[in-house]
Formats: C-alpha cells, structure tokens, sequence
C-alpha cells in the first residue's frame, strides 16, 4: 500500500473514533501495565470503584479511559495518583467471576490525554482530550522505521521471554504507529519508560524514544548472555577439574604414591613432621591428612581439614626462647622502664634467681592489682624484655562467652581456635609472657562463664594439658608466664584468685609522679612531637603545678595527656615562627616555668587537694578507697528538733547506712561514759551528709568518722580538722580492720593531714607499705571508739574511767609521732 493511502487511511480511521467519543469517558486506573493503541488485553479487576467504572463504560459510554497508576502499590489511588497520558479503549467482552472480580477485555483505540477530572464519587470519570500523534512518510520516517524494525528483530532474537515467531507478526504489520505500539508492548521495561513514549505527540519522536530503549535494552542483554556464557564456561571448568581429579585420585588408590602425584600431601606431611608435636598429637595430624587425602577437594569437609591442619601446625609445640638469667640485667632492664614499683619488680627477680638454681619451673600466674595508669600493662610487656621472652597481650574487657576461651569445635562454620590458643600462635613460642589484662572485667550470661574456663589456663597443676574444643588435643601451657592486671581485686572470682598470686599496686605519691614525668613522660612526648632535637625542659614547679591541678589520679595517663597538650603548644609556638620569619631559629629555648602552665593549659581542673583546715562541729574527715585511688571524706552531722529519726543523704549504700545507725546506737547506749544527756535522741532528728553526692559511696570503713561526726554534733564540740580516721565499728565499739589502707594514707598525705586513725589490726599491714607513704603522718592504732575520742576532740574528758585502754603508736626514723 502506498504511504499516501495509508496516512489517508489512518487519518479516516482516527477521525471516525474521535467522532463517536463522549467529552467525558470513566477511568480505568492499571496496576503495572501500560496498554497501548492497537493492543486487545484481557483486564482484571477487583476494585469496587473500578469494577463500576468498567459497568459504566459498557452499559452507557461503550469506551473507557486507561491510564496507568504513577506507583503500583497504592491500593486507593488518588487522581494525582494516575498519569495524566493514557489509551482510549473500547471494551470488546465483560466476565464476572465467581470470587467477585471481574475480567474485561479491551482494544485500545488512541491515545488520550486527562484534560480534568469531574465530580462523580462512585469512580473516576474525567474529561479526555484525543491525541493524534501526527505521521510524516518522508525519508527519515523510512529510515527510522528500518532502524527500529532492525533493532526489535535483534532484541527478539537475544532475548529469552519473547517468541520467535513475535517477528512474523511484526512484519505483517503495514501502519508505522501500529509498528511502534507492538514493538514497545512486548518490550520488557519499566513502567516510567513504556509511558514514556505515550507522553510524545509526534510519531517521530516516539520512534526516536522507543530505538533509545531498544538500543539499552539491546546492550543490557549482550552483557547478560557474556556473563551468563562465561559462568556456563567456569561451571563446565569446574566440573570437568572434578571429573579428572576424581580419576587421579583413583588411580593414585591403585598406584600408592598420591603424595608423590599431589605435593600439596607431602609439603602437609613434612610440616608435621617438623613441627615436632608429641606423639599422639602427631597421630591425630597424620589421620586427618590421610582423611584430607580420601576428602574431594570441591567438598567443604576438605576445607575444614586443611584449616584445622594448618592450626596444628602453626601452633608452637617445642620451640622456646632462651631465657635470660642473668639477675642484674633484669633487674637493669625493669628499673629503665618504671619507676618505683618495688614488690613487682623484687617478685620477677626472685622467679629469676630461682630459674638459675631449677633450670624447669612450673607456669607462674602473678595479678597486678591497682587503679587505672599505674603501669600494670606496661610492666608485664617490660618483664618480657627483661626475660627476652615473646609477649602477647589478650584483652579480657567484655568477653563473656566461654568459647571465646577454649574455642569453638571445628564442625561449626568459621570455627576457631580460642584467645589462648590464638596468643599461643602469635608469640610462636611455648613459653612466652601472656597478659591477661582486665580480668575483672569479664562477665557471664547464657553463652556460659569464661571466668570458669580460665581455672584451667591459671592452675599449674593442670594447664600442662589444656583442651581447646577446637585443636580436640592437650596443649601444654606449664612454660608460660601468665601475667593477669586487675582494677579491683573484689571483681575477680574468689577460685581465681586462689591460683594467682596478687600483687598490689598503689597509686603513686606526687613526688614519684615528678620523677616518672622527668625520667619517662616528657622524653617520650618530646620525641613523639619531634621536638627531641629542640632545648625545651620543664621545671618542677611546672610538673607539680600539673599534678597538682589539672589531673586527679592514681596513676599517670592524665599527666601525660597534660604535657602531650603544652607539647602541642610548643610546636605549634615553634612552626608559627619559622613560617613568618621564613626560617627556623636556631638554639631557641623553651622552658615551661609554673607561670606558663595556665597560659597552656587553661584554667586548672580541679580545685587545690588541701582541705580547709578549720575545726567544725560535727564536721569529720574520713578516708576512702576508690578504683583511682585514696580520696578524703567529710562526714557532716547535725542536730535538730524533729520526730527522733536519723536521715542519711548522700546516695549511700546499704552497708554504709548500716554502720551509720551501728553509730548512733553505739553513741546512744554509752551516753553517760561520753558525758552525754541520755535523753538527747527525744525529739530531736540527726542528719548525716556525706559532700559530693552524686558520687555512690558504700562500705563499712566511714564508721569511725560517723560516729565522732555524732559526737561532735550532740556535744557541740568542734572536730579536730587535722586527724583523718578509717575502720569499721561494732555496737560495742570496736574497730574493725578495713582494706586499702595504702591508698587512704596516700590520700592523707596528699591533703597534708598530719594524724591518721586505724584499727589496730591492720598494724601488720603497715609493713607493706612503704616508708615514703608512712614519713610524716602521725599514724595512730586504735581498737575501741573511745580511743579515737581524745585525737578528734583533745578537751573532751571522758566520765567513765573503768578501763584504760592502751593505744598504740607506730614508730619509725622517718616518722613524725
């Protein structure tokens, strides 16, 4: 048919619909379908609304709009909801089914357009303007519908969801936009781009828009088919691989020699062999490899074997590090690296001498046990060097499940070894330094108790065969050197600590911290900053100044933060100079004074240590412990009129409450011995506040101090602002032994306090505690209320005199009685 026919044709056709057309047609919203001109498509639906729009159009209009929702998922579209682009269609055959649905046939006519949406409720009735896309037979409309005829007949033939005989239809087809509508209906795309082409008004620009998808779509496939060739390929590889290894292994069974056929076995053999494990662990290595051999290599079981082999392997059965002997070396060696720190340090030198004389010693489990920053970790990586051994440190912080102990069994997927057996291959060595730092840390739950595990990796008697559930055979760990760190002893589990011998260490005085910045901190910030080469020295009022004013602590880590910050000042001084002067000045000093310490570091942190040393009614100092180390308590008590009751405030615990009312009826019950009115507690309220509550305070060693802060409340009497005190009380008035007595005199000393009382019993603790803590402090031994009386209140005279009780005074050349 000639071109001219044919547009007169299309153009006699289009005008007979248009004419027979409503101005209003119902609308037919589609779920995940664009229908086009030309296309007869069965259509179910099932929403009241357009099950009546549907009723409507074949009882009254005989023609239906269709036009696609913008999102398919919306079950109760709006008109903003539905392209405004669309297909005029005529409903051609009507089926109710019996569920309730209905199917529709329709033939699409022409395209339309929504121009407006009427008023009607019951469905979508809009009013639709006609769209005839205009159609120009010249030469580029030959040309592109050769190249999309083209192009569509080569997308048919890649891909796999369209028939081939889609083509013969094709062909059959004379119209250009009949072509176009056929060959964009059995097109696989989107929505947003079949309703592209429905958006165009020129025939033109619809066959340059449907070639752009065809073109993409064309290229997409290619690389599809590619991939999908090359996967084919690698499948075939591989099972081809399969079927020549199964024949070789065949054929090594008949033959005997797979390990002279597959070098893998035999180089698996020879590391075995080298390894030199004991002998029922070698057997247990040459049965798995024998059962690796019979394993077919694409199997996940063979996997699982090579991996547990290589963990047999690499795990260290006989090689050892010499040790070093030599006392004076070590001893040389622990001093460079810390100061003070005797009783650790003493300890190793005594394992040391004690290896020179057996040459074989059972595993050593020590505890360092002291608050943050004392150089617990750092002292265990020095007593390695010392000893020349290897270190691995294992953080204990969180851990909670047991396996992450003794491992997991190799039948799990990504199974391994645990903590123990891991550190043990990365020191490479049988008898390296483990530390097991935050011991206290860990924790339990339904996983189980990792704390229980570590009973046997911490006992001598029984760590020279620990099981691992992954390695299923006994490792000997009787040549490690075990080094555990703690902040608070209490945490750790009472079994554990049966196997470790626990060192304490107490956090250090100011003038160890002065010689700990000068001989360690500064250097090592210095050469971190890259100001080693530079003259900059610090003076020791500046580092007190730091100490004193801008760290609370026991140990050293926020001092060193401190002087790391002026370092950064310094250089930052330092770079300003050279860039604006253009050169860098030679032989400059630096020397951070007291006077420059703000100038760095801002306004100071804390408030001055010193308490005010002013005597108050029922005002007493106290001594606490804490994780960072000791601290001063003031214990405030007043008197006043109210219904007979004790408040306690504070946010005390249990414990501390129960020695506060332990006090009160201590003092209620000797009123008369003290000189008291016995009637003082009628009608009266006593409260006892302890400063600074927002911290938790709890134990029983504030006893002492709460009842002399009684004491001087109900006597009006001010307390000795000078003498600090510690022990737990009984309702008959003795004086119990309390813990942490080192730090509590360090925080004593601190706060220049010259008279410090402590039960008797802990006289033997003194001992321990060195001279440096003890110079200067009136240490006073006190084992009944009544003997603190005559410190915290010189005046005071007791009534009764039935027992003189006798007080004891620790002596000492440097101490001050």
């Amino acid at each position: 048919m000639e071109s001219t026919d044919l547009a007169i044709k299309i153009k006699q056709n289009n005008k007979n619909i248009i004419d027979d057309l409503p101005d209003t047609l119902p609308v037919l919203p589609l779920r995940d379908i664009v229908i086009y001109p030309y296309m007869i498509f069965p259509v179910l639906v099932g929403r009241e609304q357009s099950i009546r729009a549907a009723n409507y159009a074949v009882e009254v209009t005989k023609y239906i709009f269709l036009a696609t929702q913008v999102k398919s998922q919306i079950e109760d579209p709006q008109p903003t909801d539905i392209y405004v682009d669309g297909t005029i269609a005529k409903i051609v055959q009507i089926l109710k089914l019996p569920n309730g649905l209905m199917k529709i046939l329709v033939d699409g006519l022409i395209q339309g357009r929504i121009i407006g949406f009427t008023n009607r409720k019951e469905f979508f009735e809009a009013k639709i303007e006609p769209v005839i896309p205009s159609i120009e037979f010249d030469s580029e409309m030959n040309a592109l519908l050769r190249q999309m005829t083209q192009l569509f007949k080569d997308y048919v033939k890649i891909s796999r969801h369209i028939p081939n005989d889609t083509i013969s239809t094709f062909d059959s087809i004379q119209e250009p936009d009949r072509k176009l509508f056929y060959a964009a209906a059995n097109i696989i795309q989107p929505i947003e781009v079949k309703q592209s082409l429905l958006q165009k008004r020129n025939v033109k620009e619809q066959y340059y828009e449907l070639i752009k998808i065809l073109n993409t779509e064309i290229n997409i496939l290619k690389i599809e088919k590619e991939i999908d060739s090359k996967v084919q390929e690698n499948i075939a590889r591989s099972q081809r691989k399969f079927i020549i290894q199964e024949q070789i292994r065949i054929l090594q069974d008949e033959l005997g020699d797979d390990e002279e056929a597959n070098p893998e076995y035999a180089k698996l053999r020879q590391s075995i062999k080298k390894a030199k494990m004991p002998k029922d662990v070698e057997e247990k290595a040459l049965e798995e490899l024998n059962k690796l051999k019979k394993t077919p290599p694409m199997s996940p079981e063979s996997t699982v074997i090579r991996n547990y082999l290589e963990w047999l392997i690499s795990v260290p059965w006989s090689k050892k590090t010499k040790d070093n002997l030599n006392i004076t070396h070590v001893q040389k060696i622990l001093d460079e690296d810390h100061f003070g720190l005797e009783k650790p340090k003493n300890r190793i030198v005594e394992h040391i001498a004690v290896l020179n004389l057996v040459k074989q010693m059972k595993g050593q489990i020590l505890c360092f046990v002291g608050p943050p920053g004392v150089g617990k970790t750092s002292l265990a990586r020095s007593i390695a060097r010392a000893l020349g051994r290897k270190f691995v440190r294992i953080s204990l912080g969180g851990v909670r499940d047991e396996a992450e102990i003794r491992g997991h069994r190799k039948t799990y997927i990504g199974s391994l070894p645990g903590k123990i057996i891991q550190a043990m291959k990365r020191a490479g060595t049988v008898n390296p330094v483990i530390l097991l730092d935050e011991i206290d840390k860990m924790s339990m739950d339904f996983r189980g108790d990792p704390s229980s595990a570590m009973l046997e990796v911490l006992d001598p008697e029984q760590n020279n065969a620990f099981n691992d559930h992954y390695l299923e055979v006994d490792y000997d760990l009787s040549q490690v050197l075990f080094i555990t760190t703690a902040n608070v002893r209490y945490n750790i589990p009472l079994p554990l600590q049966d196997r470790m011998e626990i060192i304490e260490l107490p956090g250090y005085l100011e003038t160890d911290k002065l010689e700990i910045a000068k001989r360690h901190i500064i250097p090592k910030q210095l050469k971190a900053h890259g100001l080693d080469k530079k003259d900059i020295a610090f003076t020791d009022e500046a580092i007190l100044k730091i100490i004193r004013e801008y760290t609370r602590e026991s140990g050293v880590r926020n001092l060193e933060r401190e002087i790391a910050t002026i370092c950064r000042k310094i250089a930052k001084e330092i770079v300003l100079k050279k860039q604006t002067n253009g050169k860098s000045i030679k032989n400059q000093k630096f020397l951070v004074e007291e006077n420059k310490i703000e100038e760095y570091l801002k306004i100071p942190k804390f408030r001055s240590l010193k308490h005010q040393k002013i005597n108050k009614v029922g005002s007493v100092i106290g001594l606490a412990w804490t994780s960072t180390g000791g601290e001063i308590l003031r214990v405030e008590a007043s008197i006043m009129n109210g219904p007979g009751k004790l408040t306690l405030t504070g946010q005390l615990g249990n414990v501390m409450k129960e020695s506060a009312h332990a006090a009160l009826s201590f003092i209620r019950s000797n009123a008369k011995e003290l000189g008291l009115n016995p009637d003082f507690f009628k009608g009266k309220e006593i409260h006892i506040h302890l400063p600074e509550g927002a911290i938790p305070k709890d134990g029983p060693s504030a006893g002492i101090a709460m009842s002399m802060a009684i004491l001087s409340a109900v006597a009006n009497i001010p307390a000795s602002s000078n003498v600090a005190m510690t022990g737990e009380i009984t309702l008959t008035g003795s004086v119990l032994a309390i813990g942490g007595l080192t730090e509590k005199l360090l925080a004593a000393k601190r706060n220049e306090i010259e008279t410090v009382l402590i039960p008797k019993e802990n006289e033997i603790d003194l001992k321990e505690i060195p001279d440096e803590v003890k110079s200067n402090l009136n240490i006073v031994l006190i084992s009944k209320i009544q003997d603190a009386i005559k410190y915290v209140f010189p005046n005071y005279k007791l009534i009764s005199k039935k027992s003189k009780v006798n007080v004891g005074k620790v002596s000492s050349k440097k101490l001050s009685i």
